[in-house]
């Protein structure tokens, strides 16, 4: 592309992307986050094969945009991470726990971009979670960068607000492990799969990811897994939560970054960025859907990926037959599945370019860094081709969406739309956290022990009058029927205090 190709000079485009895998499991010494995301914005600079070299480049980042970091707290760490790049950014950035914040980044960017607020910016995540983790355990103090209580950024995304209602609270039921596989019994019960069905339906469906990550070089686990292994339960691959064993699960034992670099079609050829090292943001969508999954409308569908989903499609000007290259944020397979039916997206196509968090490795609300980065790569490969990136916070709750390709954006310009008011007026439901009576389960998971021992369920079900209602039992037939027969559509009996019984 030429000065003369009538493109905008304000039109954003992703020039520079870097992932950094530090093998501690191999004998590594490890890096703390904002060193680890400083290496990884190096290596986008490097990527984006500029005249004026690395450190100039990254002197001139206006803008550093920092996914929230679970292994360490910092308050400010776009300012640290400025200071070990030689960076003086005039904005810095940081959001709150939501594995949807990466593409909300860069829609916020290449929109700031293309209205003139922003010229150079660097969006990425951390996480040294493998190392946080054997230092917790031994007491150590690994000497990390301390930050002034005071220090801030000078924006933070998101809110602070529990994903959580009272009422699952105080159920015990508050973690992604418990809440995922309950999401996946109704998945299976719509699709009308028995449980030996679905278990072989998962398996083959979670190997074409580990397939994926096996090619993939910046996978944390590059060994291809079968259908059999991923769906069986062993000492290695030992049970979670029903029906899920340990490698259908996020893998968030890891120590990984991921950087981006996004600038103005001018900026990109000041710098002497050769085109072909272009990706075009072409729309970004938003959107959550209930805060609770309380108030759920249904546990196996997703009005905001619909809705925002296909917006950012329609918007580009392209269906799913047109996406060449899709990742599907997988953090376990009810995710997959919930989003492709949404997107109208089969399950005879690829849905993942990274492997996902499983095999490619989970680090926290950073995996879409990771994913965005491989899109861009996976793009450059096959030029002119299109590409969609999804992206999930919290219990399916909120959630992003990105098209891009090495070509231009069809209108000439990067669309970003807040899809929220479509999204609330579908509605919700309300709960009843008293109710005692009859109730139909609409989905459940059993949760194991160490051991291999089933030992408690966790059920949500539906009065006669539509609400909703959480329980649990540790009762022998309950959890059987969860794991072996079929509870979805079966009638029990909740007692105010919330437990289950056949």
């Amino acid at each position: 592309m030429t000065a003369g190709d009538g493109l905008d000079p304000r039109l954003p485009v992703l020039v520079g992307v870097g992932q950094l895998n530090v093998r501690v499991d191999r004998g590594e010494a490890p890096l703390e986050p904002v060193a680890m995301l400083a290496e990884a914005a190096r290596i986008a600079a490097d990527d984006a094969t500029v005249d004026v070299g690395v450190e100039r480049l990254l002197a001139g980042v206006d803008t550093i945009g920092v996914i929230d970091i679970l292994s360490f707290r910092y308050p400010d760490p776009a300012a640290l991470v400025a200071g070990l790049v030689g960076a003086e950014p005039r904005r810095r950035w940081r959001t709150t726990p939501g594995g949807n914040y990466p593409q909300t980044l860069v829609s916020r960017a290449a929109a700031d971009i293309a209205a003139g607020d922003a010229d150079l910016v660097l969006i990425g995540g951390a996480e040294a979670w493998r190392t946080r983790s054997a230092a917790r355990a031994a007491g150590t103090d690994l000497g990390w960068t301390h930050q002034p209580d005071d220090a801030a950024p000078t924006e933070r995304f998101g809110s602070a607000d529990s994903l959580s209602a009272e009422d699952e609270i105080a159920r015990g039921l508050f973690m992604p492990v418990q809440l995922y596989p309950i999401f996946e019994s109704a998945v299976r019960a719509a699709a009308g799969r028995t449980q030996a069905e679905h278990r072989a339906f998962l398996g083959e469906l979670w190997a074409r990811f580990s397939a994926v990550a096996a090619s993939n070089p910046h996978a944390w686990i590059r060994e291809a897994r079968t259908a059999e292994e991923i769906a069986t339960p062993g000492p290695s691959n030992r049970m979670i939560g029903h029906p899920y064993p340990k490698l259908m699960n996020s893998n968030n034992s890891v120590e990984q970054a991921a950087a981006l670099l996004l600038c103005s079609v001018e900026r990109a050829r000041s710098l002497g960025v050769p085109s072909d090292r272009w990706v075009f943001p072409w729309t970004g969508t938003d959107a959550s859907d209930t805060p609770f999954v309380s108030n759920r409308v249904s546990l196996h569908r997703s009005p905001a990926i619909s809705i925002a989903g296909n917006r950012a499609l329609s918007l580009a000007g392209v269906g799913v037959d047109d996406l060449a290259h899709v990742d599907v944020y997988s953090c376990f397979p009810s995710a997959v599945q919930v989003a492709a039916a949404e997107l109208g997206l089969g399950f005879d196509r690829e849905l993942t370019v990274t492997g996902g968090l499983s095999f490619a490795g989970g680090p926290w609300n950073d995996y879409v860094t990771h994913s965005i980065a491989t899109m861009a790569e996976r793009l450059r490969g096959d030029a002119g081709s299109v590409g969609l990136v999804t992206a999930n916070g919290g219990y399916l709750t909120k959630h992003a969406f990105g098209v891009y390709s090495t070509t231009p954006p069809p209108g000439g310009r990067f669309e970003r739309r807040d899809c929220q008011a479509e999204v609330d007026a579908v509605g919700s439901v309300d709960l009843a956290p008293d109710f005692e009576g009859d109730v139909r389960i609409e989905g459940a998971t059993a949760m194991y022990d160490r051991e291999g021992n089933a030992e408690k369920a966790f059920v949500a079900g539906r009065t006669p009058d539509g609400e909703r209602t959480w329980s649990t039992s540790t009762a022998a037939d309950v959890i059987d029927l969860i794991v072996e027969d079929e509870p979805v559509g079966v009638v029990a009996h909740r007692t105010a205090a919330g437990d289950l019984s056949l």
